[in-house]
């Protein structure tokens, strides 16, 4: 499973990849969990607004920070 977060770095975007990463941890899957930090390359993904989650392509959360639960699902 890949998974990208996307956001320049803001506190919103660190918080949204910390969310991320204790939701994989809890889950226990084996996930690459990239930081999309280019604006150009989170366009090129369909991604205008930060922080966004995409998980295997597919955009699951834009512009804001997914709680836990939220993430949990995704991964389910």
């Amino acid at each position: 499973m890949k998974i990208q977060v996307c956001g320049p770095g803001c506190a919103n975007c660190t918080k949204a990849e910390s969310v991320v990463k204790e939701a994989v941890a809890d889950a226990g899957i084996d996930a690459e969990i990239l930081k999309v930090a280019d604006f150009a390359e989170m366009a090129k993904l369909g991604v205008l607004s930060t922080p966004a989650i995409v998980i295997d392509g597919k955009i699951m959360c834009v512009g804001k920070v997914p709680t836990k639960n939220e993430v949990l699902q995704w991964l389910a």
